[in-house]
């Protein structure tokens, strides 16, 4: 069985409800999941899964989550290769916020990419602004990138 791994970064629980919520979507593609809040960089690279998604808010001026900042860190500093990681993001986020909406899927997606991870697809921003229930907007994005990516078990 394929694994896949969630990577929470929240800060009000929105970003692990989300998680909870696609949990079940992969299951029945037949992966085994883990939803892994306050990531360290070895829950990554030390076992690394078949698929990663990473479900990430943004707080302040496009800040990740207190819980995510020392997995960042760790990415960043360590720089690990990550050729072998192919992963989906979710990114909440606040429009009002203006060009920081999102900051921090936007980073995070660029440190993985810089490192050598293979994003598939696009990338998810949902925007608190317009969608009150954030799974209502995952949940479709779920399904359709299990499809498009040929992910299904």
């Amino acid at each position: 069985m394929s694994k896949l791994k969630i990577f929470v970064g929240t800060v009000y629980g929105g970003a692990l409800d989300v998680a909870e919520q696609v949990s079940p979507l992969f299951e029945q593609s037949g992966y085994d999941v883990a939803i892994v809040e306050q990531p360290s960089l070895e829950d990554l690279t030390d076992d690394m899964p078949d698929l990663a998604l990473f479900c990430v808010s943004t707080t302040g001026s496009g800040d990740f989550p207190g819980d995510f900042v020392p997995f960042v860190r760790e990415l960043k500093t360590r720089s690990p290769s990550l050729a072998a990681l192919r992963y989906g993001l979710i990114a909440l986020g606040d429009s009002s916020y203006g060009d920081t909406f999102c900051g921090s899927g936007r980073a995070l997606d660029e440190v993985l990419a810089d490192l050598g991870g293979k994003r598939l697809g696009e990338r998810l921003e949902i925007d608190a602004m317009e969608t009150f229930m954030a799974d209502d907007a995952a949940l479709p994005w779920v399904e359709e990138w299990l499809t498009s990516q040929g992910l299904r078990g």
